[in-house]
């Protein structure tokens, strides 16, 4: 039997979640490293964050242990969560995560690959970090790269967190030694543990074009055979992959994937990018001034979209209120 999804009661409004990777600056394309990072897209979260406050939109930025390390974001995120603003949940990227016993590598950048006391010490850290530094004790969790592994509901649990959205349903990451997303739903499940229940929000990811829900096995079998294959399917019309991302997908693409979650009966889209977008340079998604415009000119456009839609945002402990009246 596959899990109690959480759907929309007749009448219920679905809503959204703005959910931020909040890391340090890396090359992606780079092997993963311990050292050699930045952290000079930091001073862009006050934008950011003025931004959503102008929106009257809550983010909660998922902090990793770069990020808790500098007063700077301290400084800057502290006081937006202390006057209620946003939400401050965890993000663990284990290659920059004490205890720093395992060997750097592209497998062991998926967390839930690493030996189970090693990460459940590497996720007490960054929990004890968040709470000494921000005044909180985080309830929200992220695995770095979504690498979510067996054990990971257990010990977030036993942790006392309360949710997860670690699950990027769609995308399948086993060629890089990550977990497999494809078959994964689209709709909150909880996650029964037996120290404690987990609710899961995955990521949200939809799949348009003349197939549509259904074509979602079509291409992951031809996307297997290049980067390019899948766009291929997307040009023709036939199948697409659509994120709830400003990072790779235009705005238009993504008004049109709010509208596809929104008949499905979604009931949180939730949406996710990276908080090193914010400053051009950093990803391969905002490389200049301009890319920046576009990137604030996108939540404009989707912004107003679920507005007309009449989609309004969310926190995560809304989130859980709603799930845990759902509950059986």
């Amino acid at each position: 039997m596959g899990p109690k999804l959480i759907g929309l009661d007749r009448g219920e409004r679905p809503r959204f979640w703005v959910t931020i990777d909040t890391e340090e600056d890396f090359d992606w394309t780079a092997p993963f490293a311990r050292t050699g990072y930045g952290l000079d897209s930091v001073p862009a979260l006050a934008e950011c964050q003025a931004y959503f406050d102008r929106a009257a939109v809550r983010p909660i930025y998922l902090v990793d242990w770069p990020i808790v390390a500098d007063d700077r974001a301290v400084a800057i995120l502290g006081a937006a969560n202390a006057e209620g603003r946003c939400e401050i949940g965890a993000q663990l990227h284990p290659w920059v995560t004490p205890p720093h016993e395992e060997e750097v590598s592209e497998r062991n950048s998926y967390t839930g690959n690493l030996p189970v006391e090693l990460q459940r010490a590497k996720m007490t850290a960054l929990r004890d970090a968040i709470g000494d530094r921000f005044g909180v004790r985080p309830i929200v969790y992220r695995a770095g790269r979504y690498g979510l592994g067996p054990e990971s509901a257990v010990m977030l649990a036993e942790l006392g967190f309360r949710c997860d959205t670690s699950v990027r349903a769609g995308f399948d990451y086993r060629a890089g030694h990550g977990p497999d997303y494809r078959e994964a739903p689209l709709l909150p499940w909880w996650v029964r543990t037996g120290r404690g229940d987990i609710l899961e929000v995955p990521v949200t990811t939809v799949f348009g074009g003349l197939f549509g829900r259904a074509g979602s096995r079509l291409y992951h079998r031809v996307a297997r055979k290049g980067t390019h294959a899948g766009a291929a399917l997307a040009r023709l019309g036939l199948v697409e992959r659509i994120a709830l991302t400003p990072e790779g997908i235009p705005a238009e693409r993504a008004c049109r994937a709010v509208d596809i979650a929104l008949n499905r009966g979604i009931p949180v889209l939730n949406f996710s990018f990276h908080s090193p977008s914010l400053q051009p340079g950093n990803t391969p998604y905002v490389r200049s001034d301009a890319d920046l415009v576009r990137f604030y000119r996108w939540w404009d456009v989707l912004l107003d979209h679920l507005a007309r839609r009449g989609v309004e945002p969310t926190t995560a402990a809304e989130i859980l209120a709603i799930a845990e009246r759902k509950a059986v």
